[in-house]
């Protein structure tokens, strides 16, 4: 018998077992992992209030209610298992904080306030300058996507969800570092991904925030919205042209492109580039269709209802259901 060791194997294979293996510790082992964290309910709040900063506008009352590990302050750390093992995740510690924030304003235990106040400190303490001089909140482990990102990495969706929870902190409190580290973290929304920020042009002129900055860049679609989202906290919040023309834009690239995630049965997940393309999970469709309707309420624009609305219809159909199943395993075995 031929035996192979681990360097032989190609990259692509390595990384569809490893994810296999998180799948496999997420939702077959006892306890808590990163992915049991992310895969909430993906509610809307309707109690959110739009032009001015209110509830926000997902619910996240799961994640608020988070029990897994946490450090001796009560921050989360995230089980990725394996040689990652517990970590901060910024994006993971902003919803978390969101999360309370809401239970907070919605006159739940004292507890909520305090939870949402460590998140914001936490992100206060660790806003970070990289190696371009651009305020970044960064992941300091690996992480294997279509390519590995090293650490330490940032995210476009950390700077948007971590400048919605401070805008927030700001209003509640009256602290000025948290305007401070918001109005820092948001001078990555005007640098590109080469110059160390979160912003990408495309050969068409439409701006993209990045989730992950890898090149070609995929343009995440929850990632994207989450992310307008921060923009546009940070316009209400300031009142700053910046961010109400890059809110402007990037609802514009949005609605030019949001045909090219319809497949006709599912919605995708990103712009893979690959030759299949790379669909949405169930959960990923779920929160593609609650971000829809958000972003209807936040623009009054009827095509985000539009496509809310269909994506909604794939959900209902048992073949369609079926079909997007089989097709995102077979990305899965193809591709990353």
């Amino acid at each position: 018998m031929e035996c192979y060791s681990r360097a032989s194997l190609s990259i692509p294979l390595l990384q569809r077992i490893n994810y296999y293996r998180r799948v496999f510790r997420a939702y077959l082992l006892p306890g808590e992992s990163q992915l049991s964290f992310w895969h909430d309910r993906a509610e809307l709040n309707p109690r959110a209030t739009i032009g001015r900063l209110g509830e926000y506008y997902m619910n996240f009352s799961h994640k608020a209610r988070y029990t897994g590990p946490s450090d001796s302050d009560g921050i989360p750390k995230l089980n990725y298992h394996g040689s990652i093992g517990l970590q901060y995740n910024p994006i993971a510690i902003a919803q978390w904080g969101l999360g309370n924030f809401n239970l907070y304003k919605q006159g739940t235990r004292e507890h909520s306030y305090r939870k949402f106040l460590l998140a914001s400190d936490w992100l206060c303490a660790h806003l970070e300058t990289n190696a371009h001089g651009v305020s970044v909140w960064q992941h300091h482990f690996d992480w294997e996507y279509r390519s590995r990102l090293r650490s330490p990495w940032h995210s476009g969706l950390a700077q948007g969800q971590g400048i919605s929870l401070l805008v927030r902190a700001h209003a509640e409190t009256g602290d000025q570092k948290y305007m401070d580290s918001a109005a820092a973290a948001f001078h990555s929304f005007t640098v590109s991904t080469e110059r160390g920020g979160v912003m990408f042009a495309d050969a068409n002129g439409d701006l993209w925030i990045e989730e992950y900055i890898v090149s070609p860049p995929t343009h995440i679609l929850n990632g994207f919205m989450w992310a307008l989202w921060g923009v546009y906290d940070f316009y209400v919040a300031t009142g700053s042209s910046d961010a109400c023309e890059l809110f402007a834009v990037g609802i514009k690239t949005l609605r030019t492109n949001l045909h090219c995630y319809d497949l006709g049965f599912w919605s995708l997940y990103e712009q893979s580039g690959t030759r299949l393309p790379m669909i949405a999970s169930p959960f990923y469709h779920r929160l593609h269709i609650t971000q829809l309707q958000v972003m209807h309420r936040l623009t009054g624009d009827a095509i985000f209802a539009q496509f809310a609305d269909r994506w909604q219809r794939y959900a209902h159909s048992r073949s369609k259901r079926t079909r997007a199943l089989c097709y995102k395993g077979a990305f899965k075995l193809c591709h990353y």
